[in-house]
């Protein structure tokens, strides 16, 4: 895959994550992609933000890290960004409980909450949202499971592990969670709870303080705190 193809501007991801990227396994997952796309098949986020994680937060300013699993399925919803949308689309549910958990964590319960659900100020902070899965058929969740994404997204917490110090990785729900065997507890912080989603948000994820813990962490490595509601 060319650099100016479908991928990265930042030179230290395309040079860390090269040997994931000429992997057979990737190969075979852009392959299928692009079958999928010829069978006039709607593949979501668009092909230009599939990276788009990678392009907003460079390896050198990574933080945190914020997994996600799929993209979003419906039109318009997706840009490359775990739990984002763009601006202009109705903010989804478990990102209606995120914004409450940061007002009521940091701003205060009564805070007014942000009107649109696009995430890019966090990604331009060093909050890199990652999917474990880049790509996902029009209203057919978890249809690009399994076809190679894990085995680069793996790749992508290894290559942070490796070489960065110090950040946390955030694990929401079972899924994210399963990743912890990748990160090096000794150089870097995981904060896990169960999903925001309104199925399981009140099992631990309300009320988990993540994103103060976040800020109180970053002070302590003499880093900038995140502004989360971008105020």
């Amino acid at each position: 895959m060319k650099q100016n193809e479908q991928w990265v501007t930042d030179a230290a991801w395309f040079k860390a994550l090269k040997p994931a990227l000429e992997d057979e396994s990737f190969i075979q997952l852009q392959a299928f992609i692009q079958r999928e796309r010829d069978q006039g098949k709607i593949i979501y986020p668009e092909k230009r933000d599939v990276f788009n994680a990678f392009n907003l937060t460079p390896l050198e300013s990574v933080k945190v890290v914020i997994l996600g699993q799929d993209p979003y399925h419906g039109a318009g919803q997706a840009h490359g960004l775990s739990f984002s949308v763009k601006d202009g689309v109705p903010i989804p549910p478990s990102l209606k409980n995120v914004y409450q958990e940061i007002a009521d964590d940091i701003y205060g319960h009564d805070s007014r909450l942000p009107t649109s659900g696009c995430l890019s100020h966090w990604a331009q902070q060093g909050v890199l949202l990652l999917n474990t899965v880049l790509t996902v058929e029009e209203a057919t969740p978890n249809s690009h499971q399994k076809q190679g994404w894990e085995v680069f997204t793996d790749a992508v917490i290894r290559c942070i592990n490796e070489q960065r110090k110090g950040v946390i990785f955030i694990l929401w729900g079972g899924y994210a969670k399963k990743k912890t065997k990748l990160v090096d507890t000794d150089k870097h912080h995981i904060l896990s709870s169960a999903h925001p989603s309104p199925l399981s948000a009140y099992r631990g994820f309300v009320g988990c303080q993540h994103f103060s813990l976040v800020n109180s962490i970053l002070k302590g490595q003499s880093q900038d705190p995140i502004n989360w509601f971008d105020i």
